[in-house]
């Protein structure tokens, strides 16, 4: 019995030649091996259609690639091998190609006086792009925390100023009289407004990097801020969450300056966009911030 072969249409060539910029695959399941974990992914695979006559790259090829991210650790040179895989893959076809990852990253953050601990998981993105003899990586990154507001912690301590003009204008109170006023509805008549907040912060690392420094762009991230939001807490906890508020005023303005200094530090950043938001408890809409560099 004769055997045929099977018919392969994305090879044959059309009458009229358009390149296309990017021909791939998006959301493709995938595990991923990082820190010791396998992650639950999500990728983007695709490469340019430069030869514009033909009529599709192959899909399949870029697919089974992706295998390399089973077992190896990921890190930019796996990403940049496995780039290098689907253009060797499309010889004569394409120039460039991309892969895009998408994950969640858990970490586990102690409490800020008490012994407790709890896992905090961070939205991640990796973007990876290679174009002949040109390799880059992006890292992406969603930080929550707390911000509170400096026009309205002011003025609270304006109303409990005059409050207390008005419950002692003639003389100032004894010390036991004063501590209790303090701790009481009476007195701390008003309170400053917080809000949850986000930044979102891209970066472009530097070449030849041999691991990926996602848990040290974190850690850089909420030590700039200073009050990255809490996992398990105690009361104790609770306060020096709010002291820590109280201390670290700031409007999204300074949020975004915060980060904006503690990225240019970091040697391993070529370059980096950020954006944050605080989510205002005072209006119904919120407050944005963005800056970048060499972006």
């Amino acid at each position: 019995m004769t055997s045929l072969t099977l018919p392969d249409v994305a090879t044959q060539s059309l009458p009229e030649a358009v390149p296309l910029e990017w021909v791939g695959m998006c959301g493709i399941a995938v595990p991923l091996q990082f820190e010791g974990h396998t992650l639950n992914a999500q990728a983007d695979a695709g490469v340019n259609l430069e030869d514009g006559a033909a009529r599709g790259i192959h899909m399949s090829r870029l697919y089974l690639a992706l295998e390399a991210l089973e077992n190896t650790e990921l890190s930019p040179l796996l990403l940049r091998r496995l780039l290098a895989s689907f253009l060797d893959t499309h010889v004569g076809l394409s120039s460039k190609a991309q892969v895009s990852l998408r994950f969640e990253h858990l970490l586990k953050r102690p409490a800020l006086v008490s012994p407790l601990a709890g896992w905090k998981s961070y939205p991640v993105s990796l973007d990876a792009t290679t174009d002949n003899e040109m390799f880059h990586v992006e890292l992406s990154v969603v930080i929550p925390y707390s911000s509170t507001c400096p026009c309205s912690a002011a003025l609270a301590r304006q109303l409990i100023q005059q409050q207390f003009l008005k419950d002692f204008p003639e003389q100032v109170p004894d010390q036991s009289t004063l501590l209790e006023w303090l701790g009481s509805n009476q007195g701390i008549v008003a309170t400053p407004h917080s809000q949850r907040s986000e930044a979102q912060v891209r970066v472009r690392l530097r070449e030849n990097l041999q691991h990926l420094p996602l848990s040290e762009l974190i850690d850089t991230l909420e030590r700039a801020l200073g009050t990255a939001v809490q996992t398990a807490v105690k009361r104790a906890d609770e306060q020096a969450f709010a002291l820590a508020n109280g201390q670290n005023l700031m409007f999204c303005e300074d949020a975004a300056r915060r980060l904006h200094q503690a990225l240019r530090q970091v040697r391993w950043v070529e370059g980096f966009s950020l954006r944050v938001e605080h989510a205002e408890s005072l209006h119904a809409h919120d407050a944005v911030a963005i800056s970048r560099y060499r972006f």
